[in-house]
């Protein structure tokens, strides 16, 4: 109910005609009506309390930081990982004329060849961390500067990997990523030629999370930070908290390929792993919105749909009732803020018997 109602005012008016005819107020006034000819089924207390505007949206869970992988390598692939495969520190990540190309971690790309004589840099502690990491590093000190010890240990690393002593490490042995990478895609596949340069992988972490494309009209329920709930495939119940909220907004397309409008990036970390593990499975998202404080609140099944439009409440006082024209705020927890002539805390109204 509560997400059918707060998804726009079509949805509104469909509820509250499903109990209650549609009703005409008279001329009296903008907040009276004649008495209701049929009988009130059942009553509720208007209340009045802190109320969150909440939605449920529709996203995907994913993983995070999808790239695409490409290799100075060039000869025939001989070995290949199958999508879904998670690849750590050490292993390869693609076999090119029976040679692999290892994942080491680092986040600045290997853009040079790696060996003695060359200027120190950064690259250069990031291969040496990782050969130190992988066993090879008992007279290696980690710093910027490319030594013998670097040398011998790179030497000793490719020895065990089956590739040429050359002491050297450039594109077509090495591949650096942040962390462990989960295959998202393989296009080269075994017995295809590859290239420098030509995409060889499609990769992501290994950290799930869910995606939204948020209607920008909703940016208000997006706050950085904000905790929500999701509701995973099988029933499963997860919490999560937004952890990017995107900034540019895209054109997103009907069924029919007409514009439907324009939406932001919404990334959302789960708090625990799910127990799915399937890859852009659909999920629910609720969001909350900023809490309206100290308003007037009544079920949403309260509001009855009016034929010139808005809605109102069927407030019932001494066995009679009469309509009052409402306005309508927050949406959460079953419950929807209303304004009107006349409304106060305590009063009864009427709602489908349940």
């Amino acid at each position: 109910m509560r997400r059918g109602l707060a998804l726009a005012g079509g949805g509104l008016l469909a509820v509250a005609a499903a109990w209650t005819a549609v009703t005409v107020l008279g001329d009296g006034g903008a907040g009276t009506a004649a008495p209701a000819t049929a009988p009130v089924p059942a009553t509720a207390t208007i209340t009045r309390q802190d109320l969150v505007d909440t939605k449920t949206v529709d996203g995907s869970l994913t993983y995070a930081g999808e790239r695409r992988l490409v290799t100075d390598a060039s000869g025939t692939v001989t070995w290949a990982p199958a999508e879904g495969a998670v690849i750590r520190r050490g292993r390869p990540l693609l076999e090119v004329d029976r040679r692999p190309v290892v994942l080491m971690y680092g986040r600045l790309p290997l853009y040079r060849q790696l060996r003695q004589g060359i200027e120190d840099g950064q690259d250069v502690e990031q291969l040496e961390r990782n050969l130190r990491a992988l066993g090879y590093g008992d007279h290696l000190t980690v710093d910027d500067h490319f030594s013998y010890s670097t040398h011998l240990a790179v030497t000793g690393w490719q020895d065990d990997q089956g590739l040429p002593e050359t002491g050297r490490v450039d594109g077509t042995q090495v591949v650096f990523l942040p962390a462990a990478a989960r295959v998202t895609e393989a296009m080269a596949t075994v017995g295809a030629k590859t290239a420098p340069g030509r995409q060889a992988l499609t990769v992501s972490g290994i950290r799930r999370l869910v995606h939204v494309d948020l209607d920008t009209g909703d940016q208000a329920l997006a706050r950085k930070g904000a905790k929500v709930t999701v509701e995973l495939p099988g029933g499963e119940r997860a919490s999560g908290k937004i952890t990017s909220v995107g900034t540019v907004a895209r054109r997103k397309s009907s069924d029919r390929g007409q514009d439907a409008g324009t939406t932001i990036d919404l990334d959302i970390t789960l708090s625990r792993a799910p127990e799915t593990k399937l890859d852009q499975a659909p999920v629910e998202v609720e969001l909350d919105g900023e809490p309206r404080r100290n308003v007037l609140a009544v079920p949403v099944e309260a509001l009855l749909a009016l034929r010139e439009g808005g809605f109102g409440v069927e407030v019932v006082e001494g066995g009679a009732a009469r309509v009052v024209r409402v306005r309508t705020g927050a949406f959460g927890g079953g419950l929807v803020e209303i304004s009107g002539a006349g409304l106060s805390e305590g009063m009864k109204v009427g709602v489908p018997a349940t």
